[in-house]
C-alpha cells in the first residue's frame, strides 16, 4: 500500500496545499486543495473519496476533480463521510447554484457521483485494504481514519482536538506504524486552538502519551506562516517520540 501526501497545511500560500491523502492510485482521504498536484490521468484512477468533515479545505478541489474527469467517468465517484458532512455538501455546494448536482448528471439513473453514508466503527474493505472511521471531536462532526492492509497500518486524525476515542480505537489494534496527527496552532493560541476544535502542541503532547503505539508521527495542519514555531513547541512537549512536520510530496510505502 502506497500513501501520498498531496496536501497537508492549514491553509494555502505559495507551495502549500489544503489536505488531501492519496491511497494507492485509486482513494483519497479529503479533497482540499492538494489535489490539485495530481495529473489528470491521476485523477481518473480515482474512485472512492473519504472525508473527514465538513470544512472548505478538506472538500474544496472535490468539485472540480469531478468536473474535470466528468467526460471519461464510466463508474462513479464515490464519496464516502458521515451523514451531516454529506449532507452538507448536498444542502450548500452541489446544489445548482455553488456547483452542479453530479449526483443527477449525466442522468439520476447514472450519475457521476454517488454518496456512501458511513459511520464511526465502520470499516470498508476494498481490494485488500481496510478503512475504518474513528469519530473525533472537532466544531463539526469529524472523524478520522486508521487504514490497514497485509503489510502495514497507518491513521490520519483529520482535524480534532482533545479526546479519548481516536486513541483507544488506535489501541484496540495490534500494530500501527505510520501516524499523521493535525497540530494548528501555536501553544499561545490554546484557547482559539480548543474553540476551533484544534491541537496545540502540548494538547498534541498530552494525548499522545494514551497511544501504547510506536508509530512514526508526522505533524500536519500547521497554521500558514507558524509553522516552525508549532514545531518547535512539538519538540520541546514531545521527547518521547520522534516526530516530523509533514509535507506535500511524502510517500510511504507500508
Amino acid at each position: 500500500m502506497k500513501l501520498r501526501v498531496l496536501g497537508c497545511s492549514g491553509g494555502v500560500g505559495n507551495e502549500l496545499k489544503t489536505t488531501s491523502l492519496l491511497i494507492d492510485d485509486d482513494i483519497l482521504i479529503d479533497a482540499g486543495s492538494g489535489v490539485g498536484e495530481l495529473t489528470l490521468d491521476e485523477m481518473r484512477r480515482i474512485r472512492h473519496v473519504f472525508l473527514t468533515h465538513s470544512h472548505l479545505d478538506h472538500f474544496a478541489f472535490l468539485p472540480l476533480l469531478v468536473d474535470s474527469i466528468f467526460p471519461s467517468i464510466r463508474d462513479p465517484l464515490i464519496v464516502h463521510g458521515q451523514p451531516v458532512t454529506l449532507e452538507a455538501l448536498q444542502t450548500h455546494v452541489f446544489n445548482w447554484t455553488i456547483w452542479p448536482d453530479f449526483s443527477k448528471l449525466p442522468t439520476e439513473e447514472e450519475p457521476v457521483m454517488c454518496y456512501q453514508a458511513l459511520s464511526p466503527g465502520d470499516v470498508i474493505e476494498m481490494e485488500g485494504r481496510e478503512l475504518e472511521m474513528i469519530a473525533v471531536n472537532h466544531i463539526v462532526p469529524g472523524a478520522g481514519y486508521r487504514v490497514a492492509c497485509e503489510s502495514g497500518a497507518f491513521a490520519f486524525s483529520g482535524d480534532t482536538t482533545t479526546n479519548d476515542n481516536f486513541w483507544n480505537v488506535l489501541n484496540s489494534h495490534d500494530h500501527l506504524d505510520l501516524l499523521l496527527v493535525e497540530a494548528a496552532f501555536s501553544n499561545a493560541d490554546l484557547d482559539l486552538s480548543k474553540r476551533s476544535g484544534h491541537y496545540t502542541a502540548e494538547l498534541l503532547a498530552a494525548d499522545l502519551k494514551k497511544l501504547k503505539h510506536q508509530p512514526e508521527v508526522y505533524i500536519t495542519h500547521n497554521k500558514p506562516g507558524h509553522e516552525s514555531l508549532i514545531m518547535s513547541e512539538c519538540r520541546q512537549a514531545i521527547t518521547d517520540r520522534k516526530i516530523t512536520p509533514a509535507q506535500t510530496g511524502l510517500i510511504f510505502t507500508l
